[in-house]
């Protein structure tokens, strides 16, 4: 039998790379961190971490670990929620969502599941994908609006991913930019640029752009929040790259251009547990699919567009 205090424990050593920082967080010695761990690997006989001068890994044993360990403690929270519905009647089911994606899908969705279930008592959490898929898996959450670039959805074991949304990047000039009045641009054309952002990961994934296509973009400005970035492009301080619904507000004295394809683009979906799901849940979820079905009938396709709006 596996002792769910050492899965426990396994999971916070991964989740912070190291017996010390593990132990911190935990409350315990560094001693007991490592007696916990080396007591699993004997119950398993198998390596579940591999230890260096620079912290510990997990192996692929592991890895499986840890998926477990999730699951256990998702299932535990699952099965806590059930026993305070018992006593209060009402269940409370909460969505983390990263803030453009939230701001033009939730509230439609959120009106529909009111109506749907008008008991249930609903929290929302603003959260990047990188913090509000491991919520999901941990049980924190029961379903995170989330979005991921190229390649598959990181951090997904464990996880359903239900797609809702493709949504294109766009590069955003000022009105008298010389470019401005292009129907589609090519991201080689603007390697002489400095560049505005308004998110550190739209930063990285214009870096991997650039690099295929040859150039090292010179980024002056960062920021957390496009609407900003885009104001910042509007005062002559470069130019950006926003995704489509980041768009929205219009930012005056700007133009909006696509680019040619390939198209960076943003997947957006719907992040759940597997195996566990309310009502409320499977409702919530049908009426995102609804709104961006709709946002998706609604937003103008390539074609240059005017941010003076």
């Amino acid at each position: 039998m596996i002792d769910v205090q050492r899965l426990r424990v396994l999971r916070t050593v991964a989740e912070h790379g190291s017996f010390n920082r593990a132990a911190a967080a935990l409350r315990l010695t560094p001693s007991a961190v490592s007696q916990h761990v080396a007591a699993l690997e004997r119950s398993l006989g198998a390596q579940v971490v591999a230890r260096s001068t620079r912290g510990v890994t997990l192996t692929p044993a592991g890895r499986i670990m840890v998926g477990a360990a999730e699951s256990v403690a998702a299932e535990l929270v699952h099965a806590q929620r059930q026993v305070e519905r018992l006593g209060s009647g009402r269940t409370r089911i909460t969505i983390a969502t990263f803030t453009s994606g939230g701001r033009l899908l939730l509230p439609g969705a959120l009106a529909h599941l009111a109506t749907a279930h008008p008991d249930t008592v609903v929290h929302v959490r603003e959260a990047e994908p990188e913090d509000s898929l491991p919520l999901v898996r941990q049980g924190a959450v029961d379903l995170a609006l989330a979005y991921h670039f190229d390649g598959p959805l990181p951090g997904r074991l464990g996880l359903g991913w239900t797609p809702l949304l493709e949504d294109p990047l766009h590069v955003v000039l000022p009105d008298a930019h010389p470019l401005a009045g292009r129907e589609s641009l090519d991201i080689a054309e603007l390697a002489d640029e400095p560049w505005v952002l308004g998110c550190l990961k739209t930063e990285a994934y214009l870096r991997r752009y650039a690099e295929r296509a040859g150039f090292d973009p010179e980024v002056r400005s960062t920021t957390t929040d496009y609407f900003f970035a885009g104001s910042l492009v509007a005062a002559g301080l470069g130019i950006s790259l926003i995704p489509s619904i980041a768009l929205t507000p219009r930012v005056a004295g700007v133009r909006t251009v696509p680019i040619g394809p390939p198209a960076p683009t943003r997947h957006i979906g719907l992040a759940t547990l597997v195996r566990l799901s309310l009502p409320q849940v499977t409702t919530l979820a049908r009426a995102l699919r609804q709104q961006a079905a709709e946002l998706d009938r609604s937003t103008p396709h390539p074609a240059a567009r005017d941010g003076s709006g």
